[in-house]
């Protein structure tokens, strides 16, 4: 037998071996050891390429060949068991691991506005379809604009109703979205037309009815040759669009150091026996309009203004206002 013959016998022996030991290996370690025995740099594929060396040259092509062909069949061999070995390790670490990445994921719920944003931009959008523009403030004021600008000075009794929180010595949170429409006059010349959402505080104690924190929202509309029938039109409009054409409405008188004439509105269920108050309104006081430079002679001007917890509370038949500020989704999930 040739040296040449002889060594492509050698190839197809240790071709047949190694297919014969890459099948019974039970492990990536196994397949290592099996790559180095073979493929290594002192092993058996390496000595037929030494032993290629001693041929003579008209041989060496086609053992070469032959060679570099198993070197590479078995390495692609050894590449494909390896790889199905480390698979089956990575399932067996996730399955211990208690993770399914084959199982869907869990869903998170679809967040929605809370009841008492959706009432406030109701009832915002009910007065803009009217032609009151969107007016918005600071929620830390001045004493100035919270107080004095609307006809309340230092010691007036009224200031006793709002138990404010102040900040510092000339500054609080705001206790009602009033000051907004200090500001807007304060910035542009009548006519003026605005409606002032936002939250207001007040030192007040929880219970079913009171939080220190709440949503308003105010109304306001000088113009020349406005009249109480003008502003009673417009509560009707908005009684009959929020709560439906079905109440009915009356005015109380009441005093407001922001208004005069100024009443209380209430509202009364078709079933119902019992009165429901739901707003204070009235026509500006002169001494606002004077306070922005508005002159009281050629311009008159009415506001109101009306609690969105209560709106809510009212509308949906929520008997405490603590339910609002829970975060319980059992409770805000209805809305």
């Amino acid at each position: 037998m040739s040296d040449l013959e002889e060594l492509l016998e050698k190839t197809e022996t240790i071709k047949a071996n190694s297919r014969s030991e890459l099948e019974e290996v039970g492990s990536l370690q196994e397949c290592e050891e099996l790559r180095v025995k073979y493929l290594g740099r002192n092993g058996q594929v390496q000595d037929l390429f030494a032993r290629l060396g001693k041929l003579p040259d008209e041989s060496k092509a086609k053992a070469g060949k032959a060679i570099n062909q198993l070197k590479s069949s078995l390495k692609e061999e050894i590449e494909t068991q390896k790889e199905k070995f480390k698979r089956k390790q990575k399932e067996e670490q996730l399955k211990a691991e208690g993770l399914d990445v084959t199982l869907p994921g869990r869903r998170r719920g679809v967040g929605k506005r809370h009841v008492l944003t959706q009432v406030s931009d109701e009832l915002t959008s009910i007065f803009q379809r009217m032609g009151f523009s969107l007016a918005l403030g600071p929620e830390i004021e001045s004493d100035y604009y919270n107080f004095e600008a609307l006809n309340i000075p230092e010691l007036h009794p009224a200031r006793d109703e709002w138990d404010s929180l102040y900040v510092d010595d000339t500054h609080l949170l705001r206790t009602h979205t009033s000051p907004v429409q200090i500001r807007e006059m304060e910035k542009q010349d009548p006519p003026i037309k605005i409606i002032c959402p936002g939250k207001c505080y007040r030192r007040d104690t929880p219970d079913a009815t009171h939080y220190p924190v709440f949503y308003q929202v105010e109304l306001l509309w000088v113009d020349e040759e406005l009249t109480l029938g003008n502003l009673k039109y417009i509560i009707r409009s908005f009684v009959e669009e929020f709560f439906g054409p079905e109440f009915s409405m009356r005015f109380r008188a009441d005093y407001f150091p922001f208004t005069e004439p100024s009443a209380e509105v209430d509202i009364q269920p078709p079933d119902g026996d019992d009165w429901l108050e739901i707003m204070g309104s009235g026509m500006v006081d002169p001494s606002v309009l004077k306070a922005v430079n508005y002159d009281p002679e050629t311009h008159q001007g009415f506001a109101l203004g009306l609690g969105v917890d209560r709106m809510a509370m009212l509308k949906y038949g929520i008997d405490d206002i603590r339910h609002f500020y829970r975060n319980d989704l059992r409770f805000l999930k209805q809305f």
